[in-house]
């Protein structure tokens, strides 16, 4: 398997990216779906759209994508030979990103049985913890600075 996974390394990599910027595009998304639903009127048609959207990009883009960030780039993790520093916080990041993953799933659900107490403003400012996590890791990826 190993050696699989090293001759087509570069495969395994461009299935990374591709995945990755699949789950970033949801992660930047909710969010801003979540500052509109947070002003609609419970009940009402908008209400009932920001949830269909919101469910399909969760769980029809960002879950599925997630689980192929994490399969492709264990797999090039697995091929590396040592541990360079920066892999530590690029992991580190990841385990962030992950747990705004979660949190949008929790928000999600609030929204989903009409029991969302965050505000249109908590939302504006949780979009952009995705995005400052993801100059972080492409910073390192690219840089590797350690």
């Amino acid at each position: 398997m190993m050696n699989f996974i090293i001759t087509h390394y570069l495969a395994f990599k461009a299935a990374h990216i591709i995945s990755v910027i699949c789950w970033m595009a949801g992660l930047l998304y909710l969010p801003r779906i979540f500052v509109y639903h947070a002003g609609a009127v419970l009940g009402g048609e908008a209400d009932s759209t920001f949830k269909v959207m919101e469910y399909k990009l969760y769980y029809y883009i960002m879950h599925p994508s997630m689980l192929a960030s994490y399969l492709f780039g264990g797999a090039m993790f697995m091929a590396q030979e040592g541990m360079m520093a920066w892999v530590h916080a690029k992991l580190l990041c990841v385990v962030l990103l992950t747990g705004c993953h979660i949190a949008m799933g929790r928000y999600l659900r609030d929204f989903s049985v009409g029991q969302n107490k965050k505000s249109a403003r908590y939302f504006r400012v949780f979009n952009e913890v995705p995005s400052v996590l993801m100059l972080i890791i492409v910073v390192l990826a690219v840089t590797k600075p350690f």
